[in-house]
């Protein structure tokens, strides 16, 4: 045998037969006997769940897998790949890269749907979850406190990014749109929720629900829209915005530098065009359009709107405090 035989031979046993490697979903994630009891998850920590699809962000998404996986407040790790026409070869490899850190799994898709992120899975034992795209970074200590706040906020979604739904009222419809005072949708970008939502959104709902998510299907786009519908006519609140000290959000195609949410500002800064350009939301125009249909049509199958609006940002105070004066500098008054 060749040395690349050998190798390649060597992957793929790897790729069949990693224990904490790669796993295909086969259960009816719906059954009841197969969800956890709520007894048993942990309140401590939380399980973060990381969609991959692109193999040009294969390099991201394992770095960001790894820094996740660091967290104290981090249980696991699921990396959810969501591209059937990956190679097994491709995949094994980064199922050996991820098995270097024990708390990391990745879990191949049985299909490229976008509801697939909301699937109840046995293996999350925690409460909160984190669901996060493979394209998006937060500093440590904001992700810390977003995950303290949804500590107090727990049956609200939590996250850094919002977008807003309107009423259109000269052509009467729904759209999709940003308000700079207002929110009422939180974006899968970086979303904590409750464990229980999933089995909400994928098993609960009948009718309706199975109608909405076959929209989500159709459009290949919406997943994060209609978990805010589901949340929403539940709580009858909207999202909570949680201010970042630094994020990047790589798959942004109008980003040059990093986003410093801290500043009201964007700094940005990527050349990777490979990465930016593979994101649904890439092709902006096309993809408000899209997401405002969704909305018409989530809103027509529940025959009711449940969106509710936010306002303003819950903020780290250690990092809104007031500055003080050392060696002639001024410097924040917890460094002084």
């Amino acid at each position: 045998m060749e040395m690349n035989q050998i190798r390649t031979f060597v992957i793929l046993f790897f790729f069949f037969f990693s224990v904490n490697g790669l796993r295909t979903l086969s259960d009816d994630p719906c059954d009841p006997k197969a969800q956890r009891d709520p007894r048993t998850l942990r309140s401590d920590q939380i399980t973060v769940l990381i969609n991959g699809y692109s193999e040009s962000r294969i390099p991201l998404l394992q770095s960001l897998a790894a820094t996740y996986a660091t967290s104290p407040l981090v249980s696991s790790v699921l990396v959810l790949w969501g591209n059937p026409s990956t190679p097994a070869q491709t995949l094994a490899q980064l199922a050996q890269n991820l098995s270097l850190h024990h708390s990391i799994s990745l879990l191949r898709q049985s299909s490229n749907s976008l509801n697939n992120r909301f699937l109840p899975r046995s293996s999350i034992g925690t409460h909160a979850v984190l669901i996060c795209d493979d394209d998006v970074e937060i500093d440590h200590e904001s992700f810390e406190f977003a995950v303290r706040v949804w500590g107090s906020n727990r049956d609200r979604l939590i996250g850094f990014f919002v977008r807003s739904h309107d009423l259109d009222l000269s052509r009467k419809e729904w759209i999709y749109t940003v308000h700079p005072e207002k929110y009422s949708i939180l974006l899968t970008k970086f979303m904590i929720l409750r464990n229980d939502y999933l089995f909400k959104y994928s098993c609960n709902g009948g009718p309706a629900m199975v109608e909405m998510r076959r929209t989500v299907d159709r459009m290949s786009n919406c997943e994060d829209i209609l978990m805010n519908f589901v949340v929403a006519d539940e709580t009858k609140v909207g999202p909570v915005l949680v201010g970042a000290k630094w994020a990047r959000d790589y798959g942004d195609a109008r980003n040059d530098v990093d986003v410093d949410h801290h500043d009201g500002g964007q700094r940005l800064g990527l050349k990777d065009e490979g990465v930016k350009e593979v994101g649904l939301s890439s092709r902006r125009g096309e993809h408000r359009k899209r997401r405002g249909q969704c909305i018409m049509e989530f809103h027509r199958v529940m025959g009711r709107m449940p969106l509710r609006y936010g306002y303003g940002k819950v903020v780290n105070s250690v990092g809104e405090q007031a500055l003080c004066e050392k060696g002639g500098h001024l410097v924040f008054c917890d460094k002084s």
